[in-house]
């Protein structure tokens, strides 16, 4: 079976779900932006763009080279606004315009680490002005955290998860990223690095990142902090399409979750798998990454290979320039409005954020959980980590007891989210 399949004509006939995809760093090309620049109003978008966030993203974006652009400070907002551009190509964007897919129902956004901000402004959670405002300060402040201790990130490709992931604990790495398809991201200090590529796992090849630091690991917790000191003056909007979360792959149900999540994935593992799980789960049909497009498509294609919806393959299109966007104005048109309540996973769980020794807070399963609520603290080797419940809901079972070890990413508590009329 092919990893896509032809509709059988011009416009896609039946009902489906549609996935939107937002990349994240690592994603930019030089000159990404030049062939989008013949389309109206591009210019003016990324000079507005850029003077939000206090770089020249038009620059950048069509005559700056591979060095220039893998600046963690500017990279970040380039990409989100990119992205957030074609969006509204698509008729994608919140706020003044129209929400296209007009129904908004049966398509589920998802992005990819700083990804995350442009699926917020997708989804209405966040304007376009907040989403490229924050990602710059996020950019900004997690270089600057690169910069206290040298760190880096490594992709590990192949080989079995659980060798994988006892290899990058072994030498005191972190899966900073579980992208699926066999691609497990360990980041940590440079020694560590350097013992993961002299002795890999079974049947796996190590390939360092050209990258900064370790982000989405502790040594990330300046910049969650700097970012945690803005968001506190946001209104988040409710979400109004599907929003997943990159902590575990779960619907986010309100703003103020999808922003508390924003901010605690600066050091929180990526859990990529888990979207992609989700997405599959809720019978999702087509599939659009937004520009720079290429890694989160070939993501899919490798982890959903030969996976049959309805008796067809999923479509995946990668936008990688403006002749794609016809295909993927299709795509949007052809989606049907189910209820959003059909999607919603029937229960959610707590993650934690690093790796140590969990303390859970003293609460009954069963208990009725207003968001905000202790869940307890993660000892790690370097700071105590407080956990909370993100959304309403129940406790529906406790997954650890008192002294447990855990990695960043493994389930504490599964929860139930609240029912109302």
């Amino acid at each position: 079976m092919a990893d896509t399949a032809t509709p059988p004509d011009d416009h896609w006939h039946g009902e489906g779900v549609l996935a939107v995809l937002a990349p994240g760093q690592g994603a930019q090309k030089p000159g990404m932006l030049t062939d989008w620049l013949d389309l109206p109003g591009a210019e003016s978008f990324f000079r507005w763009a850029g003077a939000i966030a206090d770089a020249d993203l038009l620059t950048l974006g069509t005559t700056g080279d591979a060095e220039a652009i893998k600046d963690t400070a500017v990279t970040q907002p380039l990409v989100v606004a990119m992205s957030l551009f074609v969006a509204r190509e698509l008729g994608g964007l919140p706020g003044p315009v129209t929400h296209s897919p007009h129904a908004g129902r049966d398509v589920v956004i998802a992005g990819h680490s700083v990804g995350e901000f442009t699926a917020a402004a997708l989804a209405g959670v966040l304007s376009v002005e907040a989403a490229i405002a924050l990602t710059a300060v996020r950019g900004r402040a997690m270089a600057a955290a690169c910069a206290q201790t040298p760190t880096g990130m490594s992709a590990v490709l192949g080989g079995e998860s659980d060798d994988v992931l006892a290899a990058i604990e072994k030498h005191g790495l972190t899966p900073a990223n579980l992208n699926g398809a066999g691609q497990i991201v360990a980041a940590g200090a440079l020694d560590g690095l350097a013992a993961l590529k002299a002795d890999p796992p079974a049947k796996a090849r190590i390939m360092p990142l050209s990258v900064a630091g370790a982000f989405h690991t502790e040594y990330m917790t300046s910049a969650r902090t700097e970012l945690e000191g803005l968001v506190g003056g946001l209104a988040p909007a409710e979400p109004s399409r599907l929003l997943l979360s990159n902590a575990d792959g779960s619907a986010l149900p309100t703003g103020a979750e999808a922003v508390a999540r924003l901010v605690s994935q600066v050091t929180s593992p990526v859990r990529f798998d888990a979207c992609l799980a989700t997405m599959r789960e809720l019978g999702v049909t087509a599939v659009i990454e937004l520009p720079p497009a290429g890694a989160l498509a070939g993501l899919a294609k490798r982890e959903w290979k030969g996976h049959q919806v309805n008796g067809a393959g999923i479509e995946i299109l990668a936008v990688t320039g403006p002749a794609d966007l016809d295909r993927a104005r299709e795509l949007i048109a052809a989606e049907r409005g189910r209820s959003e309540a059909e999607y919603l996973p029937d229960w959610r769980v707590v993650v934690s954020p690093v790796r140590g020794t969990v303390s859970p807070a003293e609460v009954a399963e069963g208990t009725h959980l207003p968001a905000g609520t202790p869940l307890g603290l993660v000892r790690s080797r370097r700071d105590e980590v407080h956990v909370s419940a993100g959304y309403d809901g129940v406790l529906a079972e406790w997954l650890v007891h008192e002294g447990d070890l855990v990695d960043a990413g493994d389930p504490i508590a599964r929860l139930y989210p609240e029912v109302t009329a």
